[in-house]
């Protein structure tokens, strides 16, 4: 249980790969904070969470309620104790034209993404210095490394979140603070499902050298692994798994 006696906060922890998270970070041990504004799907999560055995504490704190997260921080806290783990997971996907792009579309976008992240973060870092150790997984996408031909806005907040992780890795290291994120490539969920639809997504599959995408549990294993001690040498680095859809590092 290589993550026994840890809590982690887990943001859009509902469905999908923050889900999957949930469970698989369950399963190593860790007592988790189910967060997410959809319900429903928070309560289903929560329920596996408790199957596995551990302690879970749930909240539907709107993600950009920057007073109400340090509030649910205090509150999750004394249920749970200190917060180890944050996975910066809740996001929203929207596919449009540059020009189709509202200045609504656009501030919630980033509101979610990198306001979240960051005030997120902010609550949790001062207890991580204190105790002098923690570990931050930010979920950006390769969609944040090499663009795309639709969603600028989407692929905007996701730069962003990559060079939030670059410059908190710098910041926090003395306090033994490590800071990496997760850019994944197609991962079968609700949201690509909903948006782009499956004749879409099988076409996509298409051009990965795997031939297919990945499933939420897939992408859960690389965040695990930040979180871990295993992991305790790296920080300020992006874990890619994309089924070979792009090639980096040397």
């Amino acid at each position: 249980m290589k993550l026994a006696g840890k809590v982690a906060w887990i943001t859009g922890s509902g469905r999908g790969m923050g889900r999957a998270h949930a469970e698989l970070l369950a399963r190593y041990g860790a007592d988790i904070i189910v967060h997410d504004v959809l319900q429903d799907e928070a309560a289903i999560t929560a329920k596996s969470v408790e199957k596995l055995g551990r302690r879970v504490f749930v909240t539907h704190t709107d993600i950009t309620d920057t007073a109400g997260i340090r509030a649910m921080v205090t509150e999750a806290e004394a249920v749970l104790g200190p917060i180890d783990i944050l996975v910066n997971n809740a996001g929203i996907g929207q596919h449009l034209a540059i020009e189709d792009i509202t200045v609504a579309d656009f501030d919630r976008m980033f509101d979610i993404h990198v306001k979240g992240s960051f005030f997120c973060g902010q609550a949790v870092i001062p207890g991580m210095k204190e105790r002098r150790r923690g570990k931050i997984v930010n979920i950006s996408s390769i969609w944040g490394m090499n663009g795309a031909n639709t969603a600028s806005h989407y692929c905007a907040a996701k730069t962003a979140i990559l060079g939030l992780t670059k410059a908190w890795a710098k910041e926090l290291a003395p306090w033994n603070i490590h800071v990496n994120s997760v850019c994944p490539g197609g991962v079968i969920t609700e949201m690509p499902i909903k948006v782009q639809g499956w004749d879409r997504i099988r076409e996509k599959e298409q051009k990965v050298p795997l031939k297919r995408w990945a499933q939420p549990e897939e992408v859960s294993g690389a965040v695990a692994f930040l979180a871990s001690a295993e992991a305790d040498f790296i920080t300020g680095q992006s874990i890619s798994p994309n089924g070979g859809e792009t090639i980096v590092g040397f």
